[in-house]
């Protein structure tokens, strides 16, 4: 019965995050503020699923194929994010228009490198 509750409360968390993620991403304008989002919502909605169904597995040969993809996805989804992040930043030309922080030379200068 206590793990069916705590299975549950970690499902429901995974599931309030990855709603909290759709949200945010209706709800930004820019596409670097959305693929943040994403990033950040998406990686901790789905530990939480994938603890959840850990716990309503229990101990055996399937819990630790759902650990193995918990791993993947925790080390895989933040470079991932990342690196469409970066594309970003060097493929959009009017990207100085919208975030005021990036200079113009400093991206002409990590181009190049």
């Amino acid at each position: 019965m206590i793990r069916i509750i705590i299975g549950g409360f970690f499902l429901l968390s995974g599931l309030f995050a990855l709603g909290i993620a759709t949200l945010g991403m209706y709800r930004y304008s820019t596409m670097l503020n959305r693929v943040h989002v994403a990033a950040k919502c998406d990686t901790l909605g789905a530990l939480f699923m994938l603890i959840g169904l850990i716990i309503f597995s229990g101990i055996n040969f399937f819990s630790l194929k759902l650990f193995m993809v918990l791993l993947f996805l925790w080390l895989s989804n933040p470079v991932a994010s990342h690196l469409i992040a970066r594309a970003e930043v060097r493929t959009n030309t009017n990207l100085h228009e919208v975030c005021d922080f990036i200079e113009q030379e400093n991206l002409k200068d990590d181009v190049n490198n």
